[in-house]
């Protein structure tokens, strides 16, 4: 596992694990890295230094590093906030979502709360048709079946 510091267009900077740098790689190339505070899709590593340890002294955790579980800004808690709601009051679709929230919205099946993942194009498509949909300021996080 290696940890980068990541940086957005828009100026947040925000740390990550990633398997491998090849995993980072491939995930930059994929498009699939996004900003935890914006959403923000232009991300990239930020300048950052080594942590070393030795094998002589017991690692200290340094205080200046963030902790990932603790959000940093306000804005950082209401995403936080705002993504335990949704996945508390609501069933993760998948890739299911512009199916599903189409035959709601026909009236094909019962309506209930959703989130899932759909491409832009798609849930442009949803939209200009009148159903009810926005884009939310996190990925969802990936369940296995």
């Amino acid at each position: 596992m290696i940890s980068y510091t990541l940086k957005c267009n828009e100026g947040h900077s925000f740390d990550s694990w990633f398997a491998s740098a090849s995993a980072f790689d491939a995930l930059e190339r994929a498009g699939h890295l996004t900003c935890v505070i914006c959403g923000s899709d232009q991300v990239s590593k930020s300048l950052m230094a080594p942590r070393v340890s030795t094998a002589k002294a017991a690692p200290v955790q340094d205080a200046a590093v963030p902790v990932l579980s603790n959000p940093q800004s306000d804005v950082e808690r209401a995403v936080q906030e705002l993504r335990q709601k949704v996945e508390a009051n609501s069933d993760y679709v998948g890739k299911d979502f512009v199916s599903q929230a189409r035959a709601m919205h026909d009236g094909e099946m019962p309506e209930r709360a959703i989130y899932g993942e759909a491409r832009l194009d798609q849930a442009k498509a949803l939209a200009e048709d009148g159903v009810p949909v926005m884009p939310l300021p996190f990925r969802p996080k990936q369940k296995l079946t």
